[in-house]
């Protein structure tokens, strides 16, 4: 469809925006929910690169400019109504400013499902724990404790991996495998590095 054609089907609220909700193409998660005016909307289906009208700077904002976490366009449709749009798209790096993939971290119901994206839920979690605080909670104590504390822990469950494969015990490697996963995931966030910047790495050394 042209996007002239596009452009008289949706419908502008008073302020000349139209809410848009962007979704992971290959995963369907949603990742984000922001505002389009016309010429955001016409700039991603020009360049198939997402933009947005961002309200509080009052001005376009092309996803990822600054920080590289750019958003590729998959499919973009339009609601029933005209007045939403759903945009798919191919996330480079993490969705939200806080160095998650998806601005939806904060859980407050889930049913136990299989979660095909589980290392970014278990990095969002991370996220949450380090911004909300919560008593008892042994990822604050890492972080409260320092650099030192958690890089002793890696070494620590580095140590255990060996051992388990070394034992030939598949369980107990599986086990460990995942404590060393979990703490390099809190020195991930805790050195501000996000699951994105490793995407980046292994995409180079893919090539």
């Amino acid at each position: 469809m042209e996007i002239e054609n596009v452009l008289k089907k949706v419908k502008f609220n008073d302020k000349g925006l139209l809410v848009a909700v962007t979704q992971d193409y290959k995963t369907n998660e949603v990742l984000m929910v922001a505002y389009m005016n016309r010429e955001a909307l016409e700039i991603t289906l020009k360049e198939k690169r997402v933009c947005y009208f961002s309200r509080s700077r009052n001005c376009l904002w092309r996803k990822g400019e600054t920080s590289g976490h750019v958003q590729k366009l998959k499919g973009l449709y339009y609601d029933c109504d005209g007045d939403a749009i759903l945009v798919k798209v191919e996330q480079v790096g993490n969705a939200c400013h806080t160095g998650a993939y998806s601005c939806f971290y904060n859980k407050v119901y889930e049913e136990e499902v299989v979660d095909k994206s589980i290392v970014n839920k278990v990095y969002s979690q991370i996220i949450d724990r380090k911004n909300n605080p919560k008593e008892g909670s042994y990822t604050n104590y890492l972080f409260h404790e320092g650099l030192d504390k958690i890089l002793k822990k890696i070494g620590e469950e580095t140590s255990e991996v060996i051992i388990g494969a070394k034992n030939k015990n598949k369980e107990e490697l599986i086990y460990e495998m995942c404590d060393l996963i979990y703490h390099s995931l809190v020195l991930m966030v805790n050195e501000g590095i996000t699951i994105g910047d490793l995407q980046k790495e292994l995409i180079k050394r893919h090539k």
